[in-house]
């Protein structure tokens, strides 16, 4: 299953600078796997270390949020668009 994987640019330098990537799977731990053969490291910056989807990490499948689809169990039906977008903190 072919899908597309949407980074914004602070998550493109695990990738080589892409932040449009295609990629398959039939779960989004399959497509994060699929990313991670080809840019090792970037497993590492979404899941944390028992599989899971990081705290400060959003994902949604479409318009969904991940995370109420199963986390990385979710499963992604073929040509869905997906977005990793990671919490920003800061201020005052």
């Amino acid at each position: 299953m072919s899908v597309t994987v949407r980074l914004p640019g602070a998550l493109g330098a695990a990738t080589g600078g892409e932040t449009k990537l295609s990629a398959s799977g039939a779960t989004l731990a399959d497509v994060i796997a699929d990313i991670e053969r080809r840019h090792p490291g970037f497993a590492s910056r979404v899941l944390d270390e028992h599989g899971a989807i990081r705290a400060y990490v959003n994902v949604y499948i479409g318009d969904e949020d991940a995370r109420a689809r199963g986390g990385a169990g979710a499963k992604v039906p073929d040509g869905s668009e997906i977005m990793v977008i990671p919490a920003m903190a800061g201020g005052r």
